[in-house]
């Protein structure tokens, strides 16, 4: 559940957004002695919602050093001090007068979600047997979603939604940071992390034994240690040294691909701006937010649908045909929201577009990246590339953030369309580009990009196990080391 924040955090902003402007306008006038002006609450309001990703991009730039020294799952048990402060600041702004506050603990939350967002998925692929890591890793985005629904229900006016208990919605946020660091402890480490990065084998098997539920987990170790014998002089590459690594080139253009379109498609948009595009469709105002329940129900419902299926599918179905959906979605909505004074049942249809877009992306692009991003990478790689895929992801998710409002009243109707582009090209290049990986080992993975970035099996396999690029002195070094304990000759063999 360590992703539940993150989707707890999209959308608790939405419900009491006319609050906090108002709150925003009455600290302003009392500092100050006159009004906001319209331009500069925006701004304001803006900077509040979208600042939460430059935090998260600043916790996916410091996650690679944190999960190397502390391993997966302590850094997401430790991550819950991060959560901590920020609901304490956020949930105290009213009482302090200081909307500087609120602004504060947003960007520490989204520190929270960076580490979360990258060390989550990296754990769970590193514990997940191939035959279910598509379906674990969906945990991740079903827990979004149920973050999601969370702040919506808590923001309906009979409880948190109102003036005086606004307030309270962020200050929730404490209730699942201690529920982790509660239960956390209890979980075992990740026995890749154990056996690769450090090579306790003693540790490693009682993970395994604990996870798999069994005694004999000699055939796992066994297939985790093929790989530590090749990596046995390999230290985590660096995100320079992973960049300059032609066999898994394409991988990381996947990945970064994958990563903005996830974000970039407009599903954020939707989600911290929905009562206002509801707004526009013409519905009742103290409607809004039971319609706006809606969403967070489909999108659950939609993700735990996904995560059911994804084993039998495959991943690259669900996430080309996921954008393809939300392709014609928001092709109707546009013609929808931009007709809908000329029919009266257009608002209606508006509606359907919009729970229609997030089933889509739900069902494919809303779990599937990051699941890719832990199956492209070898061990000494991974840490490397959830940094690179959550830079791409928070950087997009601040863009939208930030710049979705002016785009909504220079487009008007019309917004959407970009949304609909840049899911198009995203569908396009993953059609062409992608391969299957389900119930695939990561070689297997690596095997399968080995054509596109035009090196041979036998050189795909040497950079992977490299790590990083080494000086000739070194690799001599090495070679020679290796060969004074017998391995290298029987490889040469």
């Amino acid at each position: 559940g360590s992703s539940f924040l993150y989707g707890y955090n999209l959308s608790v902003v939405n419900a009491p957004a006319a609050f906090i402007k108002k709150f925003y306008n009455e600290t302003w006038e009392r500092r100050y002695g006159f009004s906001v002006d319209e331009s500069t609450l925006t701004l304001l309001w803006s900077i509040t919602v979208s600042i939460f990703a430059i935090g998260g991009l600043v916790g996916a730039i410091i996650v690679t050093p944190i999960v190397k020294f502390f391993g997966r799952k302590c850094t997401l048990l430790f991550n819950n001090v991060f959560a901590v402060t920020a609901a304490l600041l956020m949930s105290l702004s009213l009482l302090a007068g200081s909307f500087e506050m609120l602004i504060l603990g947003r960007v520490i939350m989204g520190v929270d979600a960076g580490i979360s967002l990258s060390a989550l998925p990296m754990y769970l692929s590193e514990i997940s047997p191939k035959e279910i890591r598509g379906s674990l890793g969906q945990v991740t985005a079903i827990f979004i979603c149920i973050g999601v629904f969370t702040g919506q229900v808590l923001g309906l006016p009979e409880i948190f939604g109102q003036e005086s208990r606004w307030p309270y919605l962020f200050g929730a946020i404490i209730v699942p940071s201690l529920i982790q660091v509660v239960i956390l402890p209890f979980l075992p480490e990740s026995p890749r992390y154990l056996l690769l990065e450090k090579h306790n084998t003693s540790k490693a098997e009682r993970a395994f034994q604990t996870f798999l539920g069994k005694e004999d987990v000699s055939h796992e170790v066994e297939e985790v240690l093929a790989e530590s014998r090749v990596q046995r002089n390999t230290k985590l590459v660096s995100v320079l040294q992973l960049l300059r690594t032609r066999a898994v080139r394409w991988q990381v253009i996947t990945v970064v691909i994958t990563m903005a379109c996830y974000q970039l498609c407009g599903l954020n948009a939707i989600w911290y701006y929905t009562n206002n595009i509801f707004s526009e469709a013409g519905i009742n105002h103290k409607t809004i937010p039971y319609v706006t329940l809606s969403t967070g129900a489909v999108e659950t419902v939609a993700a735990v649908f996904s995560g059911l299926v994804i084993e039998r599918l495959g991943r690259r179905p669900l996430l080309i045909g996921g954008f393809g959906l939300m392709v014609v979605f928001f092709a109707v909505l546009t013609v929808s929201l931009t007709l809908q004074k000329t029919v009266h049942w257009l608002p209606y249809l508006s509606i359907f577009c919009i729970l229609a877009i997030i089933a889509s992306f739900c069902i494919g692009p809303g779990g599937i990246p990051f699941v890719l991003t832990g199956e492209f990478f070898q061990q000494s790689q991974r840490p490397a590339a959830f940094m690179i895929a959550g830079t791409v992801n928070w950087l997009s998710n601040f863009t939208v953030g930030l710049l979705f409002p002016f785009i909504q009243g220079g487009l008007q109707t019309y917004c959407f369309l970009v949304f609909a582009a840049i899911c198009f090209a995203g569908a396009t290049y993953l059609f062409f580009v992608l391969p299957e990986t389900k119930n695939k080992t990561f070689h297997e993975i690596s095997q399968a990009f080995a054509k596109r970035n035009k090196v041979s099996l036998e050189l795909q396999e040497m950079n992977h196990c490299s790590g990083e690029r080494k000086s000739n002195a070194e690799q001599e070094s090495n070679f020679t080391s290796s060969v004074g304990n017998g391995e290298t000759k029987k490889g040469i063999v």
